[in-house]
């Protein structure tokens, strides 16, 4: 995964590409495995950085979703079922099991939930990860150490999948290149080129580095962009109507000690209508998430004192030491794409749909919308099919349901090693350690991060700036803000050795990831006044 040989790929090709895939996040990653895989030529663009959308800020499960089977959609249930478990035998290094515990306050909870989750243990079947059983309340008690007491009278445990989304999306953009796709971050889809039956033949392209503006042609255009999907279509048909009703999710990030051991809690009802989980995630508490209708999509969504306010109150209601302001390490917010329904009510969109959509206009634009990071794989499979049919390609059946991911390892026995997601490629990261004394110090006391990563992060894996790496490559601006900004100076100066960069890059990169970060920072509660 080097940037400046997936350009020269770029330049040398004379012929069309089969497929041209817009969108470096999980649906467009998914895509490009799956076409490379069945032999098609693929070239994959992303106007930021791999994942720097949606897929990087996820609530961190693989899970089959046990409230669509409350809402009736047994359908999406079980196929998100399924590909949980295709995951965890492609990517044990990325996918592990964590059991949650929904916790019993009233009589009528422990028969209700007990029913329903051995249900979701059925429609798992052969792919499910454990079973659910109800527990005593002092069963409840010794999972979850830091629950709230009063009126507790046990719970239901149950099983379900946990990952780290971008480090996830960084194993199948190797995985893709592996298969022979060409991937290119920092690139920007600008025009939709079409031949003289107005059907789309290509993309026209600037490099975000360079400022190059070039022509690619193309046998498919497939639009991947989530959030943006509606801005690409826009550029094949001006006046395409809005498919994508954004919402968004906010994250709060705390230490440890407030969940404490292996176990998760999963709130099946809020005041806002939607699930709660608290997460043991990379040796911290993470908390979320929040479903607020917004106007239009952003890279970098805000959260709103209202979302802090409900998910601090709601996490207050379960744990034993109610979480405050002062307590928050970092808060992440990310977008949903949901499809729009017709007829649907926007300012509801935890009724939204989370199936995927595919949708092909009038001029051959191909765009594959909602869905979810467990059925990325599925979502591919689907579109790719359609692709092939669009494009008149030879039909070549799919081949990632066995297909093992980058770094594809048996799982780790700590979890918490912040290693372990590296899978196979661990061990050169620990060999660049081991070579300089100065990669192999932690670049803050308060994360396991090593200056190591940073190389590594520009040397394999694509990372052009501070964002890159702090956010993505590595998770630290997620897990604690101000531990990323106290790394900042080191991280920038490695990148930049890395890179050919000079001081004045460094600054820039330390000043623009300053500004970044203000926005994972939690203040103290701002004061009204009369």
């Amino acid at each position: 995964m080097k940037r400046e040989e997936m350009i020269a790929r770029v330049h040398e090709r004379k012929d069309p590409w089969d497929i041209v895939v817009i969108g470096g996040g999980a649906t467009g990653a998914g895509i490009a495995v799956d076409a490379a895989s069945r032999g098609y030529s693929v070239l994959l663009l992303e106007r930021e950085d791999f994942g720097k959308g949606t897929s990087s800020r996820s609530t961190k499960l693989v899970h089959g979703g046990v409230r669509y089977l409350e809402q009736g959609n047994v359908s999406l249930v079980m196929e998100a079922l399924k590909e949980r478990g295709i995951l965890l035998q492609n990517a044990p290094h990325l996918v592990h099991d964590l059991p949650f515990i929904v916790p019993n306050y009233s009589w009528w909870e422990t028969p209700f939930y007990g029913i329903g989750l051995k249900i979701y243990d059925l429609l798992a079947g052969k792919y499910g990860f454990g079973k659910s059983k109800i527990l005593s309340l002092e069963e409840t008690l010794e999972r979850l150490p830091t629950i709230r007491q009063d009126g507790l009278r046990g719970g239901v445990i149950y099983h379900d999948g946990q990952f780290d989304d971008a480090r996830l999306l960084i194993s199948l953009m190797a995985t893709a290149v592996e298969q022979g796709a060409t991937i290119l971050n920092y690139t920007s889809v600008v025009e939709l080129t079409k031949d003289e039956g107005g059907f789309i033949d290509g993309v026209v392209v600037i490099d975000h580095e360079s400022g190059e503006r070039f022509a690619v042609p193309a046998k498919v255009v497939v639009n991947a962009t989530g959030m943006f999907a509606d801005e690409i279509r826009r550029l094949a048909e001006p006046d395409a109507p809005a498919m994508i009703a954004p919402s968004q999710g906010i994250h709060l990030v705390f230490e440890h000690s407030f969940l404490r051991g292996d176990t998760a809690i999963m709130v099946p009802h809020t005041s806002d209508g939607r699930v709660l989980f608290a997460i043991p995630w990379h040796d911290h508490t993470l908390v979320g998430t929040t479903d607020t209708p917004i106007e239009g999509p952003s890279y970098e969504p805000v959260a709103l004192e209202e979302e802090i306010h409900f998910v601090l109150d709601t996490a207050g209601q379960y744990l034993s030491r109610p979480p405050k302001r002062e307590d928050i390490l970092s808060v992440y917010v990310g977008i949903r794409p949901l499809v729009k329904e017709a007829g649907s009510d926007a300012g509801k969109t935890a009724a939204l749909s989370r199936d995927h959509t595919i949708h092909i206009d009038s001029a051959g634009l191909l765009t594959i919308v909602g869905g979810k990071w467990t059925t990325y794989r599925h979502m591919a499979e689907d579109t790719v099919n359609h692709a092939i049919t669009l494009g008149k390609l030879e039909d070549v059946p799919c081949k990632t349901r066995t297909l093992r991911i980058h770094g594809y390892t048996e799982p780790q026995s700590d979890l918490a090693d912040a290693m372990g997601v590296y899978g196979t490629d661990a061990k050169h990261v620990r060999a660049l350690a081991s070579q300089d004394a100065e990669l192999a110090r932690q670049l803050d006391p308060s994360l396991p991060y090593i200056g190591a990563q940073v190389v590594w992060a520009a040397r394999e894996e694509m990372a052009r700036t501070l964002d890159d790496v702090l956010a993505r490559r590595t998770r630290a601006l997620l897990l604690n803000s101000r531990a990323a900004v106290r790394m900042a100076p080191a991280a920038a100066k490695l990148l930049a050795r890395e890179l050919g960069k000079d001081q004045a890059w460094i600054d820039a990169q330390i000043q623009t990831f300053l500004d970044l970060a203000a926005q994972y920072h939690v203040e103290e509660a701002p004061t009204t006044t009369a």
